[in-house]
C-alpha cells in the first residue's frame, strides 16, 4: 500500500511538467520533433483521404445500382485505390532516399505521404460528387 501511496504521489508530482511534453507543431525544436509532427500531418491527410473515399464508395455503389452495364464502378475505384496507394508508398520512399540513413528520411517520407494523400483526397472528392 504505502509502495501505491509513493507512485501516485510521484506522478502527481509530475503533472505540471505534462503540458511541457507535449509536442508544438507550429514550432518543433529538434529534428525528432520535425518528425513527429509530420507524421501527425501525414495521419490527418490519411483520415481525411478515408472518409473522402467512404463517400466516392457510397455514390458508386448507387451508380451501380442504377446502371449494370459495363465494369463495376466499386470494384473499378477499389482496385485504383489500392493501385494508387502502392504507388504514393513507393513514389515516397524514393523521394526520401535522398536522406538515406539520415535523420530527416523519415521526415521527408511523412511529408510526401502527406502531400500525395492530400492531391488524392481531391480526386475522390470530386468523384464523390461526380457519381
Amino acid at each position: 500500500m504505502r509502495g501505491l501511496r509513493i507512485a501516485i504521489l510521484s506522478l502527481i508530482g509530475l503533472a505540471p511538467a505534462l503540458p511541457a511534453l507535449a509536442l508544438d507543431c507550429s514550432q518543433p525544436m529538434t529534428q525528432r520533433d520535425m518528425n513527429q509532427c509530420a507524421q501527425l500531418a501525414y495521419e490527418a491527410a490519411d483520415r481525411d483521404l478515408n472518409a473522402a473515399y467512404q463517400v466516392a464508395m457510397a455514390r458508386a455503389k448507387s451508380w451501380d445500382m442504377a446502371d449494370t452495364r459495363g465494369p463495376r464502378a466499386t470494384d473499378t475505384l477499389r482496385d485504383a485505390q489500392r493501385s494508387w496507394i502502392s504507388f504514393r508508398d513507393a513514389a515516397c520512399l524514393a523521394e526520401s532516399l535522398r536522406y538515406r540513413g539520415g535523420s530527416m528520411q523519415g521526415m521527408e517520407y511523412s511529408r510526401c505521404l502527406e502531400k500525395l494523400t492530400r492531391r488524392r483526397t481531391d480526386d475522390l472528392n470530386y468523384l464523390g460528387a461526380e457519381y
